[in-house]
């Protein structure tokens, strides 16, 4: 078998978290699409499409700390019911906003950042459950898996996106999503309780949060896994202009666009057995990360529709090389009680760097031209990776097995200063 399904067989509770978020995912998938182009629409700024990009960041950076933070300390069934709710609010307002006869752009705006908000919330709680749930040497199966069930909806959403926003319009599209996230909620709902790690304090705190970031700076292997992804995104990632690329070939090709790295990523991930035997995971990531680069430079000279499809593919192949390899060593490394708060810097990591992506290919778009902003963002990734990759030699040289060893005593300290707390 090329994907190993363990932890489906063997996990109720990820078996039902998997299944909800990827119904859940599909019609986000959808919203992905729809919610720039409607801004396209209304405005014909791909500056503008840029800085929705950018109030997403804003509101992930704000709330990401919190939900880490939040995750390390109350059960995370009740964060992920909580902002399953709130995301379900806001697509009914995209919807209402979509039946106006002009749809407003501020809506838009309020959506995206609300969106942001309750996904940076949310994620920490996800991701930081995946250990209480899944054995830890099972991580890279469980991250194939979640690429996988990711990259199917991000193949199928965007490419019916742009089907079903030129037949039907913005408000059925949106609809779509709302009864996804409905789906969504009712595994949530079915899944049990998890509650929080032992912790030396009661409650979250900026004591708790400076505590996750310090350990994130002092452990160099974790940090370069942020900035190694944060580059690749801020300079290569071109997705902002998409919509003006798409104008050339037709309003139902911009689906494609946004759909052909998750092709690339879905192959990928089917023929990812071979990352379990590999150690080296840091190295990996920095190669991946390079190998992004390349085909996003290959991408912006690209004169035709099929040349420049086959390169996000290939672009998004290495970023789920990338991806996988840096799940794993978040997960095999970091101890539990740190783990949301780490999850809020990863999400911040690895959401920040396309959004601010976005705001940086649209400016330069506008100024220079399409061509010049992807191909100068694609050598410019490739040149930061380099360079990271210099800078801190410890990422590079990581090893999944000392990772783990790191991870066992760290658990144990903690446990043991825990009881002594307990018993003054």
């Amino acid at each position: 078998m090329l994907i190993d399904i363990t932890p489906l067989k063997i996990s109720r509770d990820y078996r039902l978290l998997f299944i909800g978020q990827f119904v859940s995912a599909f019609g986000t998938a959808i919203s992905f699409v729809v919610l720039p182009v409607q801004v396209y629409a209304i405005t014909q700024s791909t500056f503008m499409v840029g800085l929705l990009g950018a109030v997403e960041f804003v509101f992930i950076l704000l709330f990401a700390f919190a939900g880490g933070a939040y995750a390390d300390f109350i059960d995370k069934r009740r964060m992920l019911r909580l902002t399953e709710i709130g995301q379900t609010i806001v697509t009914a307002i995209l919807i209402g906003n979509a039946l106006f006869p002009n749809p407003r752009v501020w809506i838009l705006f309020v959506c995206a950042a609300a969106h942001a908000a309750l996904s940076a919330l949310q994620r920490p709680s996800f991701e930081a459950m995946m250990q209480r749930i899944v054995p830890p040497d099972l991580m890279a199966s469980v991250g194939a898996l979640n690429s996988i069930r990711w990259n199917m909806t991000t193949i199928l959403g965007p490419s019916l996106a742009g089907i079903i926003l030129a037949a039907f319009g913005a408000s059925v599209a949106y609809s779509i999503d709302l009864i996804s996230f409905i789906a969504s909620l009712a595994a949530v709902f079915m899944i049990q309780a998890a509650p929080p790690a032992a912790q030396t304090e009661n409650r979250p705190s900026l004591k708790s949060v400076i505590e996750g970031v310090q350990y994130a700076w002092r452990r160099k292997e974790i940090l370069g896994t942020y900035l190694i992804d944060m580059n690749a995104m801020f300079f290569g990632m071109p997705s902002a202009l998409f919509p003006a690329i798409a104008a050339n070939f037709g309003a139902g090709t911009v689906g494609f666009f946004y759909a052909a790295p998750s092709v690339g990523a879905l192959l990928a991930t089917l023929t990812s057995s071979w990352t379990k035997k590999i150690h080296r995971h840091g190295l990996f990531v920095a190669i991946a990360a390079a190998f992004w680069g390349v085909a996003i430079i290959f991408f912006g000279f690209a004169t035709n529709l099929y040349a420049a499809l086959f390169f996000l593919a290939c672009a998004g192949a290495a970023d789920m090389v990338s991806a996988l390899f840096r799940f794993v060593i978040w997960n095999q490394t970091i101890p539990n009680y740190l783990r949301g708060r780490l999850a809020g810097l990863e999400m911040i990591s690895y959401t920040s760097g396309p959004k601010l992506g976005d705001t940086e290919a649209g400016i330069v778009a506008s100024i220079y031209g399409l061509q010049t902003s992807i191909v100068s963002g694609g050598i410019l990734c490739v040149v930061g990776t380099v360079i990271v990759s210099l800078l801190i030699p410890k990422f590079i040289k990581y090893d999944g097995r000392e990772g783990l060893r790191t991870k066992e005593i760290e658990e144990a300290t903690r446990e043991t200063e825990t009881k002594i707390l307990l018993v003054e």
